[in-house]
């Protein structure tokens, strides 16, 4: 892999990361940011691929891709947690979103 191609894969993964960040605090509906987290997860899955590259025509540093492959088993685990969770809460309130505060009980 090409410094080029390094280079693209780390801008890529940070703009996956700032698009799910920005989304996670734009948006009040429980379902979005999960999805939020999970594309912001997958920026920062990514920026560790990319960090992984070592010279040229030398082998990869292994760490990296084992954080991935964890992080990635750690994802889907959290994922079905907070949908099981946001269903919960729509059972709870009737809506899919959080309440904002004391006032709204």
């Amino acid at each position: 892999m090409t410094s080029s191609n390094v280079d693209f894969f780390l801008l890529a993964g940070a703009a996956l990361f700032c698009l799910g960040f920005y989304a996670l605090a734009a948006h009040a509906h429980l379902l979005r940011k999960i999805l939020a987290l999970n594309v912001s997860g997958s920026g920062v899955f990514l920026i560790l691929i990319a960090t992984a590259h070592g010279p040229e025509g030398a082998a990869p540093d292994p760490v990296p891709h084992a954080l991935v492959l964890t992080g990635i088993v750690v994802a889907v685990s959290a994922t079905a947690l907070a949908l099981v969770l946001s269903g919960r809460v729509h059972e709870a309130t009737g809506k899919a979103e959080l309440p904002a505060g004391p006032s709204d009980s």
